[in-house]
Formats: C-alpha cells, sequence, structure tokens
C-alpha cells in the first residue's frame, strides 16, 4: 500500500500545541538551564511525532531558549542568553512566576522608549495617524466609562502601536509587538484596576491632542506620565520584594 503523507494541519495543531507547553514550561523554570530534554522523550511526553518535536524545537531555538548538539540532545539555554524581546517568550514569562519582575522590567522600558516616540510622532505624524489616534483616544474614553476591559485593551494596545509607527523610526516601530504583550499580560494576568484610570485615559486623549499639534515636548511629556503612572499601579498592586525577600 503507498504511503500517506502526514497532514500539514494536523501536524500544524500538534506542533502548536506542543510549543504552546513546552515554551512556558521553559520559560517559567519548569525546565531549568542546562536540562537535556531529548528528542524521543519529548516524543513520549507529548504523544507527537519526531517531525513535530524538530519543528517545536527549531523554533525555540531562534528564540535562543534552547541549543541543539548532536549526542548530546535540547539543552536548555541561560534566561540571559534568551531573546527576551521575542512576543512569544515575554508571554510565556509573564504567564510564569516571575511575572512581577518582568511586568516591571518591561514597563521600565515602555518609560525609556514611548516618551521619546510621542515626540517624534510630533513632528512625524501624517494627518491619517493623528485622526487615528483622536479617534483610538475617544474609543478607549469609551470603553473607560463602560468598564470594559477587553474593549478598552484593544484600543490601548492599537493606540501605542500608532505611537511607536508614528515616530519615523523603524527600531521603535518594532516594539508595537513588546508593548501589545505588556499591555495584554497586565489584563490578562489582572494587574491592573478592575477599571481603566479616568486620569491616564485623559492622558492619552491629550497626547493625542499634543501629537496632531506638533508639540514634541507636550507630547512626550504627557506620554512619561502615562508611562510612570503604569509604574505606579505595578508598585500598588505587586508590590517589589526587598532583596532577599
Amino acid at each position: 500500500m503507498p504511503q500517506v503523507p502526514p497532514d500539514p494541519a494536523e501536524n500544524g495543531g500538534l506542533y502548536s500545541r506542543l510549543l504552546a507547553e513546552l515554551g512556558p514550561a521553559i520559560a517559567s523554570g519548569q525546565h531549568p538551564p542546562g536540562t537535556v530534554l531529548r528528542i524521543d522523550a519529548l516524543e513520549a511526553r507529548y504523544g507527537v511525532s519526531r517531525t513535530v518535536v524538530r519543528e517545536a524545537v527549531r523554533v525555540l531555538e531562534a528564540m535562543h531558549l534552547v541549543e541543539s548538539r548532536r549526542r548530546v540532545g535540547v539543552t536548555v539555554r541561560r534566561a540571559e542568553e534568551w531573546n527576551v524581546f521575542d512576543p512569544a517568550v515575554i508571554r510565556w514569562r509573564l504567564a510564569g512566576t516571575d511575572r512581577p519582575r518582568q511586568l516591571r522590567s518591561l514597563t521600565t522600558l515602555r518609560t525609556a522608549v514611548e516618551p521619546v516616540a510621542a515626540g517624534l510622532a510630533a513632528a512625524a505624524a501624517t494627518p491619517a495617524q493623528c485622526r487615528e489616534l483622536t479617534l483610538l483616544a475617544a474609543e478607549m474614553a469609551a470603553a473607560g466609562r463602560a468598564a470594559d476591559l477587553a474593549a478598552y485593551l484593544v484600543h490601548d494596545v492599537a493606540f501605542h502601536r500608532v505611537i511607536l509607527d508614528a515616530s519615523g523610526n523603524e527600531m521603535f516601530a518594532r516594539l508595537g509587538d513588546v508593548v501589545a504583550e505588556v499591555l495584554t499580560g497586565r489584563t490578562e494576568h489582572h494587574v491592573m484596576f478592575t477599571a481603566p484610570d479616568p486620569a491616564a485615559v485623559t492622558l492619552h486623549v491629550q497626547v493625542a491632542e499634543a501629537v496632531r499639534a506638533g508639540d514634541a515636548p507636550g507630547a512626550e511629556r504627557l506620554m512619561r506620565e502615562i508611562c510612570v503612572g503604569a509604574l505606579r499601579e505595578l508598585d500598588i498592586l505587586v508590590p517589589e520584594e526587598p532583596p532577599g525577600g
């Protein structure tokens, strides 16, 4: 009988499931650095084919979470070597016990980048981007009044993507997925207040107005207030543990 080729759709689903289980297990420390993961053991544990395991391992290698060596197997790399800007790595780390430190680290990154991006956007944003920012800020305000966190998140992510894109700096623009994962992680893991802060909503409206008016210093200052406010919110909801705590 002729051999039936594997179903790509079926393999894709198995591969996604394997990656969704193995990635977080590595990112959370369930498989500490130096752990050797055997291909045959992964096949047996997850009930998938060698092809599926190898596809998942290739993705994890691209993220620098693991490295493969002949006669050794798949070795988990040190966290310092991981591609910490990869959106999937961010998502997996936020799902683990290290979530508070990760959120603080990522929010600090936002504080360093987004105010500058907003200032640049005030000089470089197109009329279409200005209109989009104004519309998104209005939709955030409406979702905030309705205490609709899901809708608020959608508009919030889109707002910050536009700011980063409108900066005209391609490096800043590539951080759109990073910021999206931070904002999504805060909401999904309930590391934010039960309703959007009205003061933060107002600041988004004012950022949109400053960008449209070409007020670079104002846009930068207002965006910094947004980011610093997010850090303050973290300090309240997930206080940083003292050294040795």
